[in-house]
């Protein structure tokens, strides 16, 4: 997997039209993919012998594969740059990747640095005719907000997978700080051995929630990914009941983002 630094220069400033038209396509490629995925590839994949949680990680691991194929797309036809740090601690059994959502895309990233992982997506992806194929032969677990979810969860965990979970339930709004909610918190403690954040920072913004794709920014996106020293839920569970353990984990999660993030600011030229 390559994980080289694509760095920003000023040449990409220019070619703005050419990054809407390349952005185009990436659209179009993500959306016949998700059509051929479930029409084509699935299908085949579900003839090959081997039991449930075989066929699951088989499906897990082409989705994977499909959005790193789909992120190097992106990068070779100039829409954007990225960088990613400490991509080596990702993908570790009943590790928890909790992380801030300041883009469409950013889970398309994560997916497709871990190849067998699974994650939290919210419930309107199951209806959408591009994702819910996948969506259901990955057994991947809809965010619907009920008890089910935390369960499905925490026992995925438990089971030894690893899951990606976005606690701010959407994207983040541009300016403003991350607002993560407890369910996150409360999934870790009741089943990750891990917990680590992977801080996201997206310059300049693009394909937030208020965005359509084809508003890009002047200037080609550069997303920064980097990955966090890891968290033992056990130490927050030590201090009170689960409610106010949960309450402490998410407020320790939703400052250390906001720290970090803010550090980035800080920093950038």
């Amino acid at each position: 997997m390559d994980l080289a630094t694509q760095p920003m220069t000023e040449k990409n400033r220019d070619a703005y039209y050419w990054r809407l038209l390349a952005t185009a396509a990436s659209f179009t490629l993500f959306g016949l993919g998700g059509l051929c995925l479930r029409l084509v590839v699935f299908p085949v994949l579900g003839c090959l012998p081997g039991d449930a949680r075989t066929h699951r990680l088989r499906a897990r691991r082409m989705v994977s594969r499909c959005f790193w194929f789909f992120v190097q797309f992106m990068a070779r036809a100039g829409v954007l740059t990225y960088d990613i740090q400490g991509a080596e601690k990702l993908g570790r059994p009943g590790q928890m990747i909790i992380a801030n959502h300041p883009s469409l895309i950013d889970v398309v990233f994560l997916i497709g640095l871990v190849r067998h992982t699974n994650c939290v997506v919210k419930q309107s992806l199951w209806e959408n005719p591009f994702t819910r194929g996948p969506l259901r032969r990955t057994d991947y677990i809809s965010n619907d907000g009920s008890m089910d979810m935390l369960d499905a969860a925490a026992d995925a965990l438990k089971e030894g997978q690893t899951l990606i979970i976005f606690p701010e339930g959407t994207r983040t709004q541009p300016g403003q700080a991350p607002a993560f909610h407890r369910g996150g918190a409360a999934i870790a403690l009741r089943g990750a051995k891990i917990l680590t954040p992977v801080v996201i920072k997206v310059t300049p913004t693009t394909l937030t929630k208020a965005e359509p794709w084809y508003r890009i920014p002047k200037r080609r996106v550069h997303f920064s990914f980097r990955v966090g020293a890891d968290i033992d839920p056990q130490a927050f569970a030590a201090m009170g009941a689960a409610p106010q353990a949960s309450r402490k984990l998410n407020d320790y999660l939703h400052t250390y983002f906001i720290k970090e993030l803010a550090e980035d600011e800080r920093s950038a030229p």
